[in-house]
């Protein structure tokens, strides 16, 4: 880990880099910052030090299949701020946090490893994952990378796959495990809980009176949303994590028909609409179902809430910190 007295700094720009200090770079589009990625990151930065220059993450603002399908039809895994976050604890020292717009799309692989990485960055070493590609129609790879970096003075570090539970580790497959509402299996690979977060709205008030307040926040179509279904989560307020316990979905005993991700912290009773909360979530307990009464519907959450609560009984809140290996 960096020390905290160090800042990290952020160029959002190409334009904005000027006169770079010699760099280890790690390039990817770290969409996830999951355990490959670190992998890739933490080598950049052992790397720096054993040659005494400064660590460097090359990575894209957008993902660039949003910009080729005009759509978001890759969603994120991470906020922005939270991507920053976390590669600034790893011990990075400069973030190239550059839009993917169409001179970038256009830039051929030749450019992309002379000008960019070796005169923009001035890359003395350049780390990137087996599947990395560049330039324009994807055409670089890491060993045409390998080539031209022997003529222009730096190395370049190609890293193998990194495999958890049998499987590659992957943003694509993230994305799967929350779409199917896997969390575990989400946690094994990122090495912390999926979260979302948002500002609270007034919702249908439903919860309240059938004895169970939920504070609902906005869906951010931009980030990968859970699997419809009942979670056991942790909700961060304020600085400070709560146990709880969230449904995601349509609630359609109450015909509401519009997605939502509401929670209930279990003994809090502050009223949060307007404010920030951030949901982390830790394991699916239920699909959906269409209860045939309201009735029906509160004797399920009297269940879902008895099964939250025995998890968080014997997961307290102060252990959540110790599986989580950032953003704590």
């Amino acid at each position: 880990m960096q020390d905290h007295g160090v800042m990290m700094d952020i160029y959002n720009s190409l334009e904005e880099i000027l006169n770079i200090e010699p760099t280890v770079t790690a390039l990817g589009n770290f969409d996830g910052v999951h355990k490959g990625h670190r992998e890739l990151i933490e080598r950049a930065v052992r790397m720096s030090k054993e040659m005494g220059i400064k660590s460097a993450v090359f990575t894209f603002s957008n993902h660039p299949k949003n910009l080729l399908t005009g759509s978001l039809s890759v969603k994120n895994i991470l906020y922005p701020e939270d991507k920053a976050k976390i590669i600034e604890r790893l011990g990075i020292d400069y973030l190239f946090s550059i839009p993917f717009n169409k001179d970038m799309m256009n830039m051929s692989p030749e450019d992309f490893t002379e000008k960019l990485l070796a005169e923009k960055l001035n890359c003395k070493a350049v780390v990137a994952g087996y599947n990395y590609r560049f330039g324009k129609a994807a055409k670089g790879t890491p060993l045409f990378m390998k080539k031209i970096g022997e003529e222009k003075g730096f190395g370049v570090s190609i890293i193998d796959p990194v495999i958890v539970n049998g499987q590659v580790v992957s943003s694509s497959l993230i994305r799967e495990f929350i779409r199917d509402g896997e969390m575990e299996q989400c946690f094994d690979f990122l090495g912390r809980f999926y979260s979302i977060g948002g500002t609270v709205v007034v919702g249908n008030q439903i919860g309240r009176t059938i004895g169970f307040p939920t504070s609902n926040i906005l869906l951010d179509e931009s980030m990968v949303t859970p699997a419809h279904g009942v979670y056991i989560t942790y909700c961060k307020y304020n600085g400070t994590v709560y146990p709880s316990i969230t449904n995601v979905g349509l609630k359609p005993t109450i015909g509401d028909n519009k997605k939502t991700i509401e929670t209930h912290i279990f003994n809090f009773n502050k009223e949060l609409y307007g404010k920030k909360i951030r949901v982390e979530f830790v394991k699916k307990t239920r699909s959906e179902v269409k209860f045939g009464s309201v009735e029906d519907l509160s004797k399920q959450i009297l269940r879902d809430c008895n099964t939250a609560k025995e998890y968080h009984m014997k997961h307290p809140v102060e252990n959540r910190c110790k599986r989580q290996e950032d953003l704590k």
